[in-house]
């Protein structure tokens, strides 16, 4: 994992990281990530926490394939709505960061 950016939301996040050439969805396919996970590295990683409710945290990752393809993920990140991408992301990044 290169960087942790720290945001005031995700939507700046989200315009930086697709500023930044991340700009493939793969929310709408994160079938390719959990088919192949060692084809994806993550790039940047961002938390954020919502000031009045726990349940309004999120993180967004951004992620690049061994082609070359940079896009983003987002998921919730309460205790109860992490999904099985969402996790297999978090270990890939935990695995990335312990190079």
């Amino acid at each position: 994992m290169n960087t942790i950016y720290h945001y005031d939301s995700v939507s700046k996040a989200l315009d930086e990281l697709n500023e930044n050439g991340f700009n493939y969805d793969f929310n709408q396919h994160e079938d390719l990530i959990l088919k192949n996970p060692h084809n994806y590295e993550i790039r940047h990683i961002y938390r954020y926490e919502g000031e009045s409710n726990p349940d309004d945290e999120a993180i967004v990752f951004g992620i690049q394939s061994k082609s070359g393809k940079k896009g983003v993920y987002v998921a919730g990140f309460a205790a109860n709505s992490i999904n099985e991408t969402a996790q297999l992301l978090l270990n890939i990044s935990i695995k990335t960061g312990k190079k």
